[in-house]
């Protein structure tokens, strides 16, 4: 069949022998194609935009109000972070001279080693005092080690009780038995006893340390919870189930109080909130303030009695016992006060030297001189 194009079709550009279709037209009877963009505030970019002018009017007086601000701020943040008192021994015992030494190559299945360590504090800590235990060189971090739990287990979950996760792979069974708790965060918690005592007149005072309210409330009462049960008999409960490879003793022996047993021991969830960084502490023991007329620990001499049970010698980690208060803002680091300082120093810094900038040359006729 013979087609015919009229003058204006080939003006078009419709070429010869096809069938054209005009721009915008309507293609088989639906609707218009067109890559138009909708006619919408957003799509056209119409919506209202501020954009700020910088002069010297609003840029210097900026500048300094940063600086005048920030500059006070970290001298207080500063202050209140040299106000806290803390003291620190490593009792890692690498060195000979150290007590710990004799205890340097203990190992899990080793019969424990007992070490001291006298100490003098100079200044009393007159608030509550916070214990620690430190480690360093000790990668909680790793994405392994991160992974290997199970939260079901440790949430109480009696069918992840005696099936744990396969994530705790190859931490999840021993001996054709399920592990309680599983995984390798829970068989590398921190095992060592830390005891506490006042040098007096030849006598040895022992020092209250409190072991609860060291864990979170969170975790406490929401994230870890005992098998449900018979909760006064927690040796029913995991039955069935066997201890970490590196534990002394099973999970329902880690304290003869029931509220502080099994998977709700606190020493235990304190351990199991790993940190970010290789050096960390994590907190061990409370010492209350009694008295209000007398400091919690009064300037003297110390005993540290340590049952060194964790290895850290094969990966050249150390540890260490640290005795802390706090203040309004936390532990003590300084690093947050610094950075108020710094920065506001630079930004006043900063605004001076706009000032005389902006003095010397701000007047100057910037037109280009047009000769007659």
């Amino acid at each position: 069949m013979a087609v015919n194009y009229s003058a204006k079709e080939e003006a078009d550009g419709h070429p010869s022998g096809g069938v054209g279709i005009p721009s915008g037209g309507v293609v088989g009877g639906g609707a218009v194609k067109t890559r138009k963009p909708d006619n919408t505030a957003f799509k056209q970019q119409r919506l209202p935009a501020w954009q700020p002018i910088l002069t010297a009017g609003t840029v210097l007086p900026a500048f300094f109000i940063i600086g005048l601000i920030f500059i006070p701020i970290g001298i207080g943040i500063f202050v209140t972070s040299n106000n806290i008192r803390e003291y620190e021994i490593d009792y890692t015992g690498t060195e000979p001279s150290s007590p710990c030494y004799k205890c340097l190559n203990v190992s899990w299945d080793s019969s424990p080693c007992t070490c001291t360590i006298n100490f003098t504090l100079e200044q009393s800590f007159e608030s509550n005092v916070f214990m620690y235990y430190g480690l360093s060189n000790f990668y909680q971090n790793h994405r392994r080690y991160v992974k290997s739990r199970d939260d079901s287990q440790l949430n109480g979950d009696n069918s992840s009780l005696l099936n744990p996760s396969k994530e705790c792979e190859p931490y999840r069974t021993n001996e054709d038995k399920p592990i309680a708790p599983c995984g390798a965060i829970a068989n590398s918690m921190f095992n060592d006893t830390l005891e506490l005592y006042r040098l007096e007149n030849d006598t040895r005072t022992p020092i209250t340390l409190i072991k609860k309210g060291i864990a979170w409330w969170t975790d406490k009462n929401v994230k870890f919870r005992n098998p449900t049960g018979d909760g006064n008999n927690l040796t029913a409960l995991f039955q069935g189930t066997t201890k970490p490879i590196n534990w002394p003793k099973p999970v329902y022996m880690l304290d003869p109080e029931p509220d502080n047993n099994g998977f709700i021991n606190e020493d235990f969830i304190v351990w199991m909130r790993t940190a970010a960084l290789p050096t960390f502490r994590k907190l061990y023991r409370l010492i209350e303030r009694k008295d209000n007329l007398q400091p919690t620990l009064q300037a003297g001499r110390y005993s540290l009695e340590i049952a060194y049970n964790y290895p850290v010698h094969s990966f050249d980690g150390r540890k260490r016992m640290i005795l802390s208060t706090i203040s309004w803002m936390g532990g003590k680091n300084p690093f947050l006060g610094i950075a108020y300082i710094t920065v506001g120093s630079i930004c006043f810094f900063l605004g001076v030297v706009l000032l005389i900038i902006h003095h010397k040359y701000g007047n100057r006729n910037t037109s280009a001189d047009i000769p007659n």
